[in-house]
């Protein structure tokens, strides 16, 4: 009986933890500089079926800031252009596309 209780809460606090983890996909803002701020938004990207560990610690770190973004690394295929390429998300290389994140 003790086995079954402590596996039944191992599940629990294992659904518990991966519920939290998806509810905490947010919006999120950074400073853009001149461009105006960047602004992630975790609940469209979850609506693309994508969940944090598809970024996150490969592409970038949990932490916000913890990585130093440019446009150049994100034109390079680092970081946003990993996906935002033009191929599997709209390019981020495009002018026309500067309004999907940088909000002024």
């Amino acid at each position: 009986m003790k086995k079954f209780f402590v596996l039944a809460l191992v599940v629990v606090v294992t659904f518990v933890m991966a519920a939290s983890a998806f509810a905490s996909m947010k919006t999120v803002e950074f400073e853009g500089k001149g461009a105006g701020k960047v602004t992630f938004d975790g609940p469209a990207h979850k609506a693309k079926g994508l969940a944090c560990k598809d970024c996150h610690p490969a592409i970038f770190q949990m932490k916000k800031g913890g990585d130093a973004i440019t446009m150049k690394d994100i034109n390079d295929g680092k970081f946003c252009g990993t996906c935002h390429n033009g191929t599997k998300a709209f390019s981020a290389k495009e002018a026309a596309n500067c309004a999907k994140c940088h909000k002024k």
